[in-house]
């Protein structure tokens, strides 16, 4: 695959992780999940990754390797958020140490549409970052 279709491929991902972070994180600010001993670093991981793909996102045409590396940055930074709105109960159970919820919530996994779409475009973004980092190392100064 050549460089611009790897750069588009690239910003394509970055744009679709900061707008479902933002999408996933807009309502949870100012309530009690944000100030949560738990939930708010996860809120606060959340939005250090949207910031993260955007500026990945700026820097996906002048330094691709770059805006590689830190769109993967992002992409693990944001990711516990999302697994925490689809699984709330087995992630407190495994990082929570002692998280105790106000109110319980059921038990298994909360098929919310958004967090769902979240969690396949940070694996796409995984992906395109993690190939598109690789690639673009290899690539000589002859091939762009």
């Amino acid at each position: 695959m050549s460089l611009p279709r790897r750069q588009l491929w690239l910003a394509v991902s970055c744009l679709g992780g900061a707008t479902l972070t933002l999408q996933n994180a807009v309502g949870l600010e100012g309530t009690e999940f944000s100030g949560g001993w738990l939930t708010g670093r996860l809120l606060a991981m959340a939005d250090v990754g949207a910031v993260l793909f955007v500026l990945a996102l700026i820097a996906t045409f002048p330094f691709p390797r770059i805006a590689a590396g830190v769109g993967l940055a992002s992409s693990l930074l944001c990711l516990p958020l999302h697994l925490y709105l689809v699984a709330p109960a087995p992630f407190a159970a495994i990082f929570g140490f002692g998280h105790e919820f106000k109110v319980r919530p059921g038990a298994g996994f909360h098929w919310d549409p958004w967090a769902i779409a979240g969690l396949f475009m940070l694996a796409v973004a995984t992906y395109v970052c993690s190939h598109g980092f690789a690639a673009i190392g290899r690539m000589g100064a002859g091939d762009r």
